[in-house]
């Protein structure tokens, strides 16, 4: 018992002991010692005051009274801080990431007006002078300006402080407290974090008609704070500040550009190549291609922002108003090729192709353009029965200075195809096939072709499109006849193939006979070369004897002539003398005739006259004047009847009458039918 005594310590020591570590720590605390860590903040929360409770609505105490105070204590030793009245909340810095945004929202301050989203930007060392920030009228609520890269001692009773990784929300615990990570969640998927990129590897927010390569797009701005646009406008006008034409610094500055006049809503102005760091939460950025006009094509824009313009297109052109740029329309001069920063949101810009371009009416052929991708070959109904399906392809071009007017009246050129040129085209040719027979369009298709070039470029006039060419393609038939091994058109093919090989032999037979023929030339010559000496010496003797028989000629036609002339001189003279002979031979007998004449007038009766001329003949005659045979002239037979020696009587007597130049009337039968009668 009693070594038990010596070696247990007395329960005072113990006591002692127990006291020494149980207050040795609370030491401090108990004599307003407080120790806040260099990396950390002290968040000071006073449990009581004299001066009261903080005024209702309040969560911040600015003037001593009980609550959570407005300034902060950095890291170091502070006194005064005595642990029955004051509790501290040890709080860590807020650190940003390089090249990061963080997001802030203050718990106190002015609240909120109705048509404002975020609070104010107010001097208060970004957000580190608290109490400054409260006394400067900021606002309660999601803060419009950010904080960038750095370490920040923030009080966190007052402000929480959303960052990439971390939100820092401080002593406070709140019901809604899931709020803080849902806006992180928000951010995060907007890439709320990083800073805009663009120009420089930035990738498009939303799917387009092309694809954004580095470089090519822009940032399309929608800002969610400030006073809304006016009525019937669709985009916020852009704002400037005079000779700056940026004073907000491309939406960097949401306090400049409230107080230029800047609108919510999407946003006229866009962003171009650069990096630019925006408060998410006061404005969100899309990115979108630029506009690229290639080559080839004109781009014509339509405005949808902007006042009301003069109309520029004419008081003919009744197909809408043509505009200068910067007003809502048509704008009249289309922009050329090459890129531009245009908003898709206020203006809109339709392709329209300068150079000549192809569509084709060919089923299940399509150009790139992809302008004829719901074109298809054309049915026909020719005038002798042939229902071919016509491949056609159209070589079109559009001036770029009438690119306005035809979106003007078509929309796009897609528009200007299906509902124009389409029916246009099919309703042509159909015209056509009904006056045309199917040989004609297998035959004649460079005709054909020609004048619809001609026909369609006058109606395409109307329109503003030249029609270039008309090119059609070899005629088909409907699938159904060429499936049933009965295709109509290949039997005309096999006709027309026949045809051409029937020509094609005719034209070899004629070849061959050419050839023929040449062969015999060929040996004649060949024959003529080997008696060439022969044909020679009996050209040289046909030569000869040429100039022998032509001398003689010459001599003989000589000779001819010589006796030619003789033979003319003779006969003239004959000539003469027969004219002499016979004129005498004529005033004989014209004076004999006279004579006789005369004689017979002094008869008085032609007979007489003539039984004289009988009875000098008879005196004169050495025949017998008595006959053996005596004729009887004038005698009539027993019956009354003339005898034939009556007959001869009176035939003379007739001729001598007329021979005279006697005038024989008609007699009586009695006296022979002729009575003599004297000339007048």
């Amino acid at each position: 018992m009693m070594l038990l005594e010596i070696n247990m310590p007395s329960v005072t020591t113990i006591v002692l002991i127990v006291a020494a570590v149980v207050l040795v720590p609370l030491l401090p605390r108990i004599l307003g010692i407080r120790y806040i860590p260099n990396h950390r903040v002290g968040i000071v929360e006073k449990l009581w005051s004299l001066k009261g409770s903080l005024t209702e609505g309040r969560i911040i105490a600015l003037g001593g009274e009980a609550g959570f105070q407005a300034r902060i204590l950095r890291g170091g030793l502070h006194f005064g801080y005595f642990v029955w009245q004051y509790r501290l909340h040890k709080e860590p810095l807020v650190t940003i990431g390089e090249g990061k945004i963080a997001y802030v929202y203050s718990r106190d301050g002015e609240p909120l007006p109705p048509t404002q989203t975020l609070g104010k930007v107010v001097g208060c060392n970004h957000f580190q002078d608290s109490l400054a920030f409260l006394e400067s009228g900021g606002q309660r609520g999601r803060q419009r300006c950010i904080l960038r890269e750095g370490v920040y001692a923030v009080n966190l009773a007052l402000f929480v402080v959303v960052t990439e990784h971390m939100v820092y929300s401080g002593p406070i615990q709140e019901s809604d407290q899931g709020k803080y990570g849902a806006w992180q969640g928000q951010l995060m998927d907007v890439q709320g974090y990083d800073p805009i990129t663009i120009g420089h590897g930035g990738d498009c927010v939303t799917e387009t008609a092309r694809s954004c390569e580095d470089g090519d797009n822009i940032g399309v701005v929608s800002v969610h704070d400030g006073s809304p646009i006016g009525s019937g406008e669709i985009i916020a006008p852009e704002v400037s500040s005079g000779a700056d034409q940026d004073g907000h610094n491309y939406f960097q500055d949401p306090e400049a550009f409230l107080a230029l006049g800047g609108r919510r809503g999407k946003q006229l102005q866009v962003l171009t190549d650069g990096t630019f760091f925006i408060n998410r939460w006061f404005a969100t950025v899309e990115l979108r291609p630029k506009t690229v006009i290639p080559i080839g094509y004109v781009g014509v824009v339509v405005s949808y922002y902007g006042s009301k313009g003069e109309d520029l297109s004419g008081s003919t052109f009744r197909y809408g108003e043509q505009v200068e740029p910067g007003h809502r329309g048509v704008w009249k001069m289309p922009l050329p090729p090459g890129k531009y920063p245009l908003n898709p949101y206020a203006l809109k810009v339709e392709l329209v192709p300068t150079v000549n371009f192809v569509l084709r009416w060919i089923t299940g052929v399509v150009e790139e353009h992809q302008y004829d991708k719901d074109l298809k070959s054309i049915s026909l109904i020719t005038a002798d029965g042939y229902e071919p399906i016509l491949p056609l392809s159209l070589v079109l071009h559009i001036d770029y200075q009438k690119a306005p007017c035809v979106v003007q009246r078509f929309g796009d050129v897609k528009r200007l195809i299906s509902q124009t040129l389409d029916p246009i085209i099919s309703a042509y040719f159909r015209d056509v096939a009904q006056s045309t027979h199917m040989l004609d369009l297998l035959t004649k298709r460079e005709e054909i072709q020609q004048r619809a070039t001609a026909e369609l470029s006058r109606r395409f006039k109307d329109y503003d499109i030249n029609c270039v060419a008309v090119l059609i393609g070899r005629p088909e038939s409907q699938m159904e006849a060429a499936k049933a091994d009965q295709d109509p058109i290949q039997t005309l093919f096999e006709q027309l193939r026949l045809r051409r090989l029937s020509n094609e032999q005719v034209e070899t037979f004629r070849k061959q006979e050419e050839a023929a023929m040449k062969l015999k030339e060929l040996n004649e010559a060949q024959a003529a070369a080997q008696k060439q000496t022969e044909l020679t010496q009996t050209r040289i003797e046909i030569e000869i004897a040429g100039n022998r028989g032509e001398a003689q000629l010459a001599e003989a036609r000589r000779l001819a002539q010589r006796d030619i002339a003789r033979a003319e001189g003779e006969s003239k003279s004959k000539e003469l003398l027969g004219h002499g002979e016979a004129s005498k031979v004529s005033q004989v007998g014209l004076a004999e005739a006279q004579v006789n004449l005369k004689k017979i007038q002094a008869y008085g009766d032609p007979r007489l006259f003539t039984l004289n001329l009988a009875t000098e003949q008879l005196s004169r005659s050495q025949q017998p004047l008595v006959p053996q045979s005596l004729m009887l002239m004038g005698a009539r037979d027993g019956q009354g009847t003339m005898s034939a020696a009556s007959l001869a009587g009176n035939l003379i007597s007739l001729l001598l009458a007329e021979k005279a130049g006697l005038n024989v009337p008609a007699g009586s039968p009695d006296d022979g039918g002729a009575t003599p009668r004297p000339p007048a």
